[in-house]
């Protein structure tokens, strides 16, 4: 069976019951998440041996995080424990044109604080297949960073490859420091995954012809970009998913590869969205799974692309669809008839 390792923070999330604003209501829904979390959880769905890392305090809150990874099969034996605090993030879902919110309480969380000395990385990725990691890591804290970076180069050390998720985010860092820690770190990377605004902010590629905003997308702009990537970094495949943003409730999503010979487009879906937290992780997870299984670019993407697509029909971070669930949207009935 195959092995993937994530590093990351799992958090707290306090979302607003349904559709209501952040000043209307006295309760919050509570579940826990966060981009490598989820990436792992979606891949213990499917069948494969996910590992997360991380660091939390031994309080019950730290606790309730590692028995959330637990209850879905995540191994947490690579968990730290230490710190003051888990993470906090609040959530507003938006809808029609009201988009959706959230705020961070996250400052000082245990991973931010934690240091190359809590993980003894050689052990970690003894053995194992794949690492996965995303830019939202390294923006916690210049400690996380160079703790990504140490886990990094023991993966390649250990033969594993290597994807990332760029997930830039303006509320943890500016475009200029999230390039000065994010570029020298592709040097380890074998899967580059992202979309139009992580390519710009984080790399400094920007397809031409491209406004989410307004729900226009150029695909074409996006073989020449990805034809540069590739030169300048050495990426073996380079993945964008695209959303075309209609309203916070209705968007356009499909996704393009390139693997140094082909550039490929998936299929395209209209997604009534119930929930897009966790969308794009649910995304990469279900790359992961095609590649490492040895699907197809083209079928790893239409894997990826479909197990997307259910997830923004699921409320909170994970993915809770099966194997079979998403083979079967990928296979092409997408009647969403109730099953007897």
């Amino acid at each position: 069976m195959k092995k993937i390792v994530t590093l990351g923070e799992i958090m707290l999330r306090l979302s607003t019951p349904g559709f209501s604003r952040f000043v209307q209501s006295d309760n919050f829904d509570v579940v826990y998440g966060g981009g490598e979390a989820n990436v792992a959880v979606s891949l213990a769905n499917y069948g494969l041996e996910t590992y997360f890392v991380s660091k939390l305090p031994k309080h019950e809150i730290g606790q309730s995080a590692v028995n959330a990874l637990r209850q879905f099969g995540v191994n947490t034996d690579y968990i730290a424990r230490g710190g003051d605090r888990v993470g906090i993030y609040f959530l507003e879902t938006g809808a029609s044109m009201r988009p959706s919110k959230v705020i961070y309480d996250r400052a000082h969380s245990a991973i931010a604080e934690a240091s190359e000395a809590d993980f003894d990385f050689d052990e970690i990725f003894k053995g194992k297949d794949w690492f996965h990691f995303s830019g939202i890591t390294p923006a916690l804290s210049d400690a996380a960073a160079k703790l990504t970076e140490k886990a990094l180069i023991a993966a390649k050390k250990n033969g594993v490859t290597v994807s990332v998720d760029l997930n830039f985010r303006k509320k943890l860092w500016t475009a200029e420091k999230a390039q000065s820690v994010m570029r020298p770190l592709m040097q380890y990377v074998d899967v580059c995954i992202g979309n139009e605004e992580d390519a710009e902010k984080v790399l400094g590629f920007k397809p031409s012809e491209t406004d989410v905003t307004k729900g226009d997308l150029s695909v074409e702009g996006y073989a020449q970009i990805f034809k540069e990537m590739k030169e300048m970094f050495g990426f073996k495949t380079i993945v964008s998913s695209l959303r075309e943003s209609h309203s916070a409730s209705d968007n356009g999503w499909s996704a393009v590869l390139y693997d140094g010979e082909n550039f490929i487009q998936s299929r395209k879906y209209q997604i009534r969205i119930v929930d897009r937290v966790g969308g794009g992780d649910s995304f990469a997870s279900g790359l992961i799974y095609g590649l490492i299984t040895g699907m197809s670019s083209e079928d790893a993407l239409n894997f990826a692309i479909s197990a997307s697509a259910l997830k923004h029909t699921i409320p909170g971070d994970f993915n809770h669809v099966s194997l079979e669930e998403v083979l079967t949207l990928v296979n092409g009935d997408a009647s969403g008839r109730v099953q007897r």
